[in-house]
Order: structure tokens, then C-alpha cells, then sequence
């Protein structure tokens, strides 16, 4: 009996262990000398090359952890935004902890350190996007003439209105400039690699902290259907509305499409999920 009760701890052991963000990296990323091996694909590095590591989520904090073990002083620099109470010690990387989750000011400001990130990474760079559970809200910001506040309230009245998840994602996503695939847009040309954890059902990669990385079939358009089939066009803040008109009306970029060139050069990787 002792012997199975024995193995049934080392079970359990084990598959607690497995779900830590340090051996799931180790099992997909590794460096040696000037080569860097992530999954089945190989990138030169030379000694001009940038490695920038950014990041957001629950787990991201220790998500870069694990990275700097693997990586030490090659990271250029590095932000990761992770919970209230959920980071910890690292060398290179400096580390925001905001709301979750609702998003607050200092998920703006996290999120405006990764996009100060993203536009310094050039052709020959590798930008690392570490992202796990509730990295939608942490990695936030506000549409042009808008307000955190507008997007709490535009949030708030979807999900009131019984909207589900993937139309609340789909206008959260046309009312940011980093959500929907625009973040890989915005480090292009450089090298992107999204190391995931994820805690969404199915493990879609455009709705994990709203694909940031990942392509995004949606429009502005299909936006504007869902605040039109809610009827909240009288009840959500001007300035959301008037976003959104403009983006139909193409005054601001769409998410990203599949077909765009940043995914030549982007890569998702699923490392492990909840399950």
C-alpha cells in the first residue's frame, strides 16, 4: 500500500511540475554558442542581434525567469506585466505588476514599455512574447481620444448585454493598438516568437490576451455589428463609437490578416495549457 500511495505523490509530483513555466521553456527553447533552437526551428544569431523579451500574464514574470536562465546577459532588455503580487526577482528584465481583471493605469504603462520595445527591434532582432492567463488585461491601452475608463464601460455593457466572449474580444481588439496580431505588426521586421501558456478552451491562439501575435479574421465592421445587435450604439461612450466609425470608415489600421507579411516572420508556439 505504502509503495502505491508513494507512487501516486510522484505522480501528482511530476505533473505539478510540469505545468511550472521553467521546464515546459526548457523543453522548447534552447541556446548554444551563436545558434537559437525554439521548437523544430533554428535562428542564427550574430553578435548584432538583439534579443528583446517581453511578456504578459499571470505566469509571465516566471515565464521570463526561466528565459534569463537560458539566456543571461544576451537579453538587450526586457519588460514583462504580470498581477498584483505575482512577480518576482529578475536580472534583466524589469517587471510591471497591474489590475487583473480589470485593467488599470499601470497596465497602461506596462503596455506602452513592450511597444517602446517592439518599435526599437529591427530586420535582424529576435522579440520574445511571453503570454499566459489574463495577459488580455494586463496588456492593455486606449483608442486615440479615448479613455481607460470608456473601455471599462464598453467592456462592462457587453458583457451585461450577454455578448460572448469572442464578440467582447473581437471589439476589445478593434479599440487597441496591440491586441489582434498588432503587436507582431508593430516589431516587424524583426523576429517574433510567442512562447504561449494557455487557459483558454480550444487553446485558440487569436483569443489568448487577445492575440497579440496572432492573426485576427475580424473587422471593424463586424465590431460595429455586435454593438448594433446589443443596441448599446446610445449607451457606450462616444469616443468608442466614433473609434469604431472611423476604423470602418478606414482612418485607423485593421487587425492583422493571416495573409500579411508579419507572419512570415512570426511564430506562435503553444509550450503547454491548464489541462
Amino acid at each position: 500500500m505504502k509503495n502505491h500511495r508513494e507512487e501516486a505523490i510522484a505522480i501528482l509530483l511530476a505533473g505539478i511540475e510540469g505545468v511550472k513555466p521553467e521546464p515546459l521553456i526548457r523543453r522548447f527553447v534552447s541556446l548554444s554558442d551563436h545558434l537559437l533552437q525554439v521548437g523544430t526551428m533554428s535562428f542564427p544569431l550574430s553578435p548584432s542581434t538583439h534579443i528583446y523579451l517581453t511578456g504578459a500574464g499571470k505566469a509571465s514574470a516566471l515565464m521570463a525567469g526561466a528565459m534569463e536562465n537560458i539566456f543571461g546577459k544576451r537579453i538587450s532588455e526586457g519588460h514583462v506585466i504580470t498581477k498584483y503580487h505575482h512577480a518576482v526577482p529578475l536580472r534583466y528584465v524589469s517587471v510591471t505588476e497591474a489590475g487583473h481583471p480589470v485593467p488599470d493605469e499601470k497596465g497602461l504603462e506596462g503596455t506602452k514599455k513592450i511597444l517602446a520595445q517592439a518599435q526599437k527591434a529591427g530586420p535582424g532582432d529576435i522579440f520574445f512574447c511571453l503570454l499566459s492567463g489574463g495577459g488580455s488585461a494586463l496588456l492593455t491601452d486606449v483608442p486615440e481620444g479615448g479613455s481607460l475608463q470608456d473601455i471599462k464601460k464598453t467592456s462592462d455593457l457587453l458583457i451585461k448585454s450577454g455578448a460572448t466572449i469572442h464578440q467582447i474580444n473581437c471589439v476589445r481588439k478593434h479599440l487597441s493598438c496591440v491586441k489582434g496580431g498588432q503587436l507582431a505588426r508593430m516589431a516587424y521586421p524583426a523576429t517574433v516568437i510567442s512562447l504561449i501558456l494557455s487557459d483558454v478552451t480550444g487553446d485558440d491562439l487569436s483569443v489568448i490576451a487577445s492575440g497579440p501575435t496572432a492573426p485576427d479574421p475580424s473587422t471593424y465592421a463586424d465590431a460595429m455589428n455586435i454593438i448594433a445587435a446589443y443596441e448599446l450604439k446610445e449607451k457606450i461612450p462616444q469616443s468608442v463609437y466614433r473609434y469604431l466609425q472611423e476604423g470602418m470608415a478606414g482612418q485607423h489600421q485593421e487587425t492583422v490578416k493571416e495573409e500579411d507579411l508579419v507572419f512570415e516572420k512570426t511564430h506562435n508556439l503553444l509550450i503547454g495549457n491548464n489541462r
